[in-house]
């Protein structure tokens, strides 16, 4: 009887980690780059890759980032000094402020590197050495040539509200979305 159960026991643990490593999500090869000078000095990628990229990610970047309605918050969850005021203002009138653009992230869809899609990346204050993107998805921090979620080359969803002190991806308040 005893037997049956050390028997049980060591299928269940097998069915569990099967289970487990199943779900993990599939990696796909992906570049980070601090800098367009970074990306340029990669043997791997061509001058007109790292530009077009590092404009997609710019371009994306106020579109994007989290925002936030007090530069305070917004140092609260990316540190002194790596905030600015966004393009935006709140319906009342006031100011948005959102992250600094630490970094982007070159993906090759497809498996193919001749076709890459880009977005921006930054560091939150409480996980200063790895890069998230704006939907907070931890990418590591490693620079170069790297493996990531595929989730996390997906598009950046567009961030219509300001969020509260408390943590990248805390509660928020729309905003509205007139230039300055």
């Amino acid at each position: 009887m005893k037997s049956w159960s050390s028997r049980s026991a060591a299928l269940m643990m097998s069915v569990s980690l099967i289970a487990l490593t199943a779900c993990e999500e599939p990696k796909v090869d992906a570049s980070i780059y601090e800098s367009i000078g970074q990306c340029k000095s990669d043997p791997y990628n061509t001058v007109d890759q790292c530009e077009r990229s590092f404009k997609e990610a710019s371009s994306q970047h106020a579109a994007v980032a989290p925002k936030y309605s007090s530069a305070e918050d917004c140092q609260a969850d990316f540190g002194q000094g790596k905030c600015e005021k966004a393009p935006y203002k709140t319906s009342s009138g006031g100011s948005v402020f959102m992250p600094l653009m630490m970094g982007y992230m070159m993906g090759s869809m497809m498996g193919g590197r001749s076709s890459m899609m880009s977005q921006p990346l930054y560091r939150s204050a409480k996980s200063p050495n790895s890069f998230r993107t704006s939907d907070n998805q931890n990418v590591g921090s490693k620079t170069g040539g790297t493996k990531v979620a595929r989730s996390a080359t997906s598009r950046p969803s567009f961030k219509n509200s300001t969020r509260s002190r408390g943590g990248f991806g805390s509660s928020s308040r729309r905003f509205g979305s007139a230039a300055t």
